[in-house]
């Protein structure tokens, strides 16, 4: 299979720091997960890195393009170290929303991935903030995994998020709440919430995520939600195939 793998700054990020623990547990999951499966890596966490070295107001457009063009590089040096305790190569491919508009360039990307995947080498793939303005005002990269996953042609979307599940109702406002293990059509209504971030560097929130599942139901391609605090939950359903936590969201067979 072919799996696109999306981490949010939520989980990258703790107080106001990288959060190096849950990176090497990512990491030493996709190690796992590479032995039997080409596996893609959609990550943020570019701003919060540079915000690490340079404490300037994010809510400053200018100043959160600054921050990511920083916090790249810091971003790549950590993750590189990390795969280089397994042995694994590493490659950075930073994108915006009119690289995934043209099919030409649609096609240069396939054919960079392709020569990484047949060396054995974890594409990391990331909005290029820096000049993206659009995507740092309104967008998110649960767009940007859902993006990559349907035009890579991967099997598979897992999004790794501060959000474990989707739920029936609100689990912060309802201790009743409960878990949907399996989603077969999300509605207009649900799409058109307000998106809710969790966290001072996350884009979105339940919202952002339900989209790039419904984009990629229209494409046929399954996504998977999963907490990326604790991946006891993507482990089973992905390494033990075994669904006991996280939603499936897929089309009805």
């Amino acid at each position: 299979m072919r799996i696109v793998v999306k981490v949010g700054s939520a989980v990258l990020t703790k107080n106001a720091e990288v959060a190096l623990e849950r990176m090497q547990s990512l990491v030493e999951f996709l190690v796992e997960l590479q032995k039997t499966n080409e596996v893609i890596l959609v990550s943020s966490g570019a701003v919060s890195a540079g915000y690490t070295e340079l404490k300037l107001d994010r809510t400053v457009l200018k100043n959160k393009q600054a921050l990511a063009s920083l916090g790249q590089p810091i971003l790549m040096n950590k993750y590189a170290k990390k795969f280089a305790e397994y042995n694994l190569l590493c490659s950075q491919i930073l994108l915006t929303a009119a690289n995934l508009q043209k099919s030409n360039h649609i096609q240069k990307i396939k054919n960079t991935v392709e020569i990484l995947l047949d060396n054995s080498i974890v594409p990391i793939v990331n909005e290029n903030d820096a000049t993206s303005t659009k995507e740092l005002e309104v967008g998110d990269n649960d767009q940007l995994s859902a993006f990559v996953a349907k035009h890579l042609n991967a099997d598979l979307l897992i999004i790794l998020s501060d959000i474990d599940a989707y739920y029936d109702c609100d689990p912060r406002a309802n201790a009743n709440a409960k878990v949907l293990a399996v989603v077969n059509a999300i509605s207009q209504e649900e799409l058109e919430r307000e998106a809710t971030p969790n966290d001072i560097f996350a884009t979105g929130g339940i919202v952002t995520k339900l989209k790039a599942a419904a984009y990629l139901l229209d494409a046929d391609t399954d996504t998977f939600l999963a907490s990326g605090f604790d991946l006891s939950d993507v482990k089973s359903f992905t390494l033990e195939n075994k669904h006991k936590g996280g939603t499936l969201f897929t089309k009805a067979k």
